[in-house]
């Protein structure tokens, strides 16, 4: 996945792959981002009702979170990013989280 400023020629560009690793409430996704030969690897949950009240079910769940980590890599290297966490925390850090969401889908 291309992010903002990065060039998909560029061998540095920036990919984002997201698997889901466990269906239920909640839901559990791994995320690894690589930038040229750096990655880091991320495990990610979100309920069903965050799910729902960010989406409104309208991408599916992984596209959610692709657009989250799209969002915290516009702010934070991702060496920041938390290696462990539930998506509702981003809120704590950036409070423009929930209604900048949709801008990142």
């Amino acid at each position: 996945m291309q992010i903002a400023g990065h060039d998909n020629s560029d061998p540095m560009a920036l990919m984002i792959d997201v698997s889901q690793t466990k269906t239920g409430d909640p839901l559990e996704f791994s995320i690894t981002v690589r930038e040229g030969d750096s990655e880091t690897h991320h495990s990610v949950t979100m309920a069903e009702s965050t799910y729902q009240k960010l989406t409104s079910g309208a991408v599916p769940p992984e596209q959610c979170i692709e657009g989250a980590f799209k969002f915290l890599l516009e702010r934070e290297p991702k060496e920041s990013i938390l290696s462990r966490f539930d998506v509702t925390v981003i809120s704590n850090y950036f409070p423009d989280f929930e209604s900048q969401l949709s801008r990142y889908l």
